[in-house]
C-alpha cells in the first residue's frame, strides 16, 4: 500500500533549490532574473540578532546595479589586459546521480576578450572517480564539448581566434586533451592549465600586520606557479579575508605557453565577477563560477531549452 494516493518519482531529479529552478526555467522565456531577499533593501545596521549579516549599503547598491546592468545586455566593464583572439574556456563538473557516485554533468564556460561568457552543456557520464576524487571526460566527449563551444560561440561572436586556454581544477588528462585538439580550429594553439586552490601546500607569510601581495607569484619551473588572487590589497589598504591567503596553483599539464603570461590572464579573470563589488576574487571566473553553472544546468532535466549567455546564470 502506498503512503500517497499519487507519486512522481521524476519530482527527485529536480533541485529543491528555489533559485536554481527560477533560474533554470527563467530561460525558456529569454529571461535573466536578479532575485533578491527582502532583508537585502534593509536600510540600517548590517547586523541583526538572529538575522543574516548584510554586506554595506553601498556594496548592496553597486551589486545590484552593475547584475542589472549586465542582464540587461549591457557590459560593465572588461579588461585593458585582454587580448584579441584569446578566449579562456573553464571545464566545469556537476555530480548528477545519487545512486551512480560516478554520473555526472560536463559543461563549459568560454570567456572572451570583450568579458562576456558564453556556457554549452555538455553530456552525462561516468565522469567522475570516487578513488581518485576527480573528474575526466572520455576524448569523443571532450571533442564533442569543445566543439559545441566553438560552434556556439560563433554563431554569437563569430571573430577568429587565435588562442584557446582550457581551465579546469581536476586537471586534464593526455586522451582528453587528444579529443579537445580534434576539435580546435586549424592554426589555433591550444593550451591545457590546471587551476585549483593550494589547501595544503605553500604558504607565504612577511613581516608586519598583512599577509602577502594579492597577484604575488612563486614560479616552481617553466610550466608552475603559485599565484595569490587573494592578499593584501595596497589600494584598498588592507586585506579582506579572515585566514593566511590560500594561493592558487597553475600547472601547465598541456601545450605551450608562458607561464607568467597565463599567471597574468588569470589574475586578470578573477576581476570579472560583475555580481559582487569586489576588486578581485580569488579565483578566477572560469573556475570560481563552475559550481554554480553546473547546479543551474542539472537543476532541472526536464529543461529543453539552456540558453548559452552566462547573464542567465549569475
Amino acid at each position: 500500500m502506498e503512503l500517497f494516493d499519487r507519486f512522481d518519482p521524476g519530482l527527485y531529479e529536480l533541485s529543491v533549490d528555489f533559485r536554481r529552478q527560477l533560474k533554470a526555467r527563467s530561460m525558456e522565456f529569454d529571461l535573466p532574473i536578479q532575485l533578491l531577499r527582502e532583508s537585502t533593501l534593509r536600510i540600517g545596521p548590517t547586523t541583526r540578532f538572529g538575522e543574516r549579516t548584510l554586506t554595506p549599503l553601498t556594496d548592496r547598491a553597486w551589486n545590484l546595479g552593475v547584475a542589472i546592468y549586465y542582464k540587461s545586455g549591457g557590459k560593465p566593464w572588461r579588461l585593458t589586459t585582454a587580448r584579441e583572439g584569446v578566449c579562456y574556456i573553464g571545464i566545469a563538473y556537476r555530480k548528477h546521480d545519487v545512486a551512480d557516485p560516478r554520473s555526472a554533468c560536463c559543461a563549459a564556460q568560454m570567456f572572451l576578450d570583450t568579458g562576456d561568457g558564453i556556457v554549452f552543456m555538455g553530456e552525462f557520464g561516468p565522469w567522475y572517480s570516487p578513488e581518485r576524487k576527480q573528474f575526466h571526460l572520455e576524448r569523443h566527449s571532450a571533442t564533442r564539448l569543445l566543439k559545441g563551444v566553438l560552434d556556439t560561440y560563433r554563431q554569437l561572436e563569430g571573430k577568429p581566434l587565435k588562442e584557446i586556454f582550457l581551465h579546469c581544477r581536476s586537471g586534464i588528462s593526455a586522451d582528453e586533451f587528444a579529443g579537445f585538439e580534434a576539435a580546435c580550429p586549424s592554426g589555433v594553439s591550444l593550451v591545457g592549465v590546471r587551476v585549483r586552490v593550494e589547501r595544503r601546500g605553500l604558504r607565504l607569510f612577511r613581516e608586519g600586520q598583512w599577509p602577502v601581495l594579492r597577484g604575488s607569484m612563486a614560479r616552481v619551473g617553466d610550466r608552475a606557479a603559485f599565484l595569490w588572487g587573494s592578499g593584501f590589497k595596497p589600494l584598498l589598504g588592507t586585506y579582506d579575508g579572515w585566514e593566511v591567503p590560500l594561493p592558487l596553483r597553475i600547472d601547465v599539464q598541456h601545450g605551450k605557453a608562458d607561464v607568467n603570461q597565463i599567471c597574468g590572464d588569470i589574475l586578470g579573470l578573477t576581476k570579472l565577477n560583475y555580481n559582487a563589488c569586489r576588486l578581485g576574487e580569488s579565483e578566477p571566473v572560469t573556475v570560481g563560477f563552475s559550481d554554480a553553472v553546473g547546479e543551474i544546468l542539472v537543476s532541472n532535466p526536464k529543461v529543453a531549452r539552456r540558453l548559452p549567455q552566462f547573464k542567465y546564470y549569475i
